[in-house]
């Protein structure tokens, strides 16, 4: 993964919400990111944390969350980075370093596997079994969106997917699994697309460099139609592929040695996350700050970023469920088309290595629990 370095225009810093950062945070809040757009309590009063498991939550230590991609603000991404700025893991008693991934998913969960980092956003659940079937040990805990975030981009004189057979396609590093099996699905000869290896600039597309290109629906045709540029896009969803983004996973002996640190670092970036649903230029303002600011981080930019994911999460999200819940069925899918175009040899057991407990502890119902109790 992930997305693209992103052009950057300077943003005035935004201030602390020092009272968000004490100990005595407090306040109800409803399911945060659900299409009805829900609002968060606010701190108030003076319920906290019990002194108990705020001991618990200090007692695991430093939690290294490494992101997905550098301090872009997707939906996966901004919720970790908020949480941090705004104090709400300190709320909870969480001791909390970000270190800005590369890009490289498959990288990252290997650090968490290793127990370099704790915690990590990977692109899908695809990512995740295909991880898993290289021996990368880690445990997925949530997931943000349930429909494909990838997509393909051509030009609009492309009409059918096998006018690609004998030309030139764009990928970061590696076909993503559900453009793969897109691509299959509608009869397409992969082996006679010539693949090649391009760098985090779309416009190879418009010039004429690669006829097709893989990216996010969040990222990449944003930037192309900014540009003025008509593209077509191809999104695995349309054929009938199942597909996911935004896959938290943690180091399994950590989430097992430290059950209620995990729980409330997944409970602090979700309550972040239904704060910046109403306050995106705050919250993007705040992953500028930690990249720096200056004219290298196009805000403008990952505020696009931010709405489109977070629409795709709020759309794709299932009727009654919590943020970030993991769904078996929709896993279960993923496994069965990664087998049937044979990126996995056999169906692993997903319940090695899913637990969908931790989001279980911190919801009642679709609303999310906050504070700690």
């Amino acid at each position: 993964m992930r997305r693209s370095p992103f052009r950057i225009t300077t943003l005035l810093a935004v201030a602390a919400v020092s009272a968000l950062a004490l100990a005595g945070c407090a306040g109800t809040s409803t399911s945060p990111g659900s299409s009805s757009g829900p609002t968060v309590g606010s701190s108030a009063g003076s319920q906290t944390i019990s002194a108990d498991r705020c001991a618990s939550n200090r007692a695991a230590g430093t939690i290294t969350y490494v992101t997905g991609f550098q301090y872009q603000s997707s939906a996966s991404i901004l919720p970790f980075l908020a949480a941090k700025e705004l104090g709400y893991f300190d709320a909870l008693c969480l001791t909390v370093e970000v270190q800005p991934g590369s890009g490289d998913t498959a990288g990252n969960a290997q650090l968490v596997a290793a127990g370099t980092a704790t915690v990590t956003d990977l692109g899908s659940d695809s990512d995740l079994l295909l991880a898993q079937a290289n021996g990368v040990g880690v445990t997925a805990v949530a997931t943000y969106g349930q429909v494909p975030i990838t997509t393909l981009m051509t030009g609009t004189d492309v009409t059918d997917l096998k006018q690609l057979e004998g030309t030139t396609l764009g990928q970061k590093g590696q076909l993503p699994a559900e453009i793969a099996a897109m691509l299959v699905a509608d009869g397409v000869d992969v082996a006679k697309i010539n693949q090649v290896v391009v760098g985090y600039d779309p416009t190879v597309l418009p010039r004429g460099q690669v006829q097709s290109l893989t990216g996010y629906k969040s990222n990449e045709p944003l930037t192309l139609k900014a540009d003025g540029d008509a593209i077509t896009e191809w999104n695995p969803e349309d054929y009938g592929i199942p597909g996911t983004f935004g896959t938290v996973v943690v180091n399994p002996a950590f989430a097992l040695a430290n059950r209620t640190a995990t729980e409330d670092f997944l409970r602090a970036a979700f309550h972040a996350y239904g704060h910046c649903e109403s306050n995106a230029d705050e919250c993007v303002g705040l992953a500028a700050k930690l990249a720096g600011g200056g004219d290298s981080y196009d805000t403008a930019h990952n505020v696009q970023v931010w709405q489109t994911e977070t629409a795709l999460v709020a759309a794709s999200r299932p009727a009654g469920a919590p943020l970030g819940a993991l769904n078996p069925e929709l896993m279960a899918k993923e496994v069965g088309f990664l087998v049937d175009s044979g990126q996995l040899a056999t169906a692993p057991d997903t319940a090695t290595f899913v637990d969908p407990s931790f989001v279980a502890a911190i919801s009642s119902g679709s609303e999310l629990i906050w504070p700690a109790p």
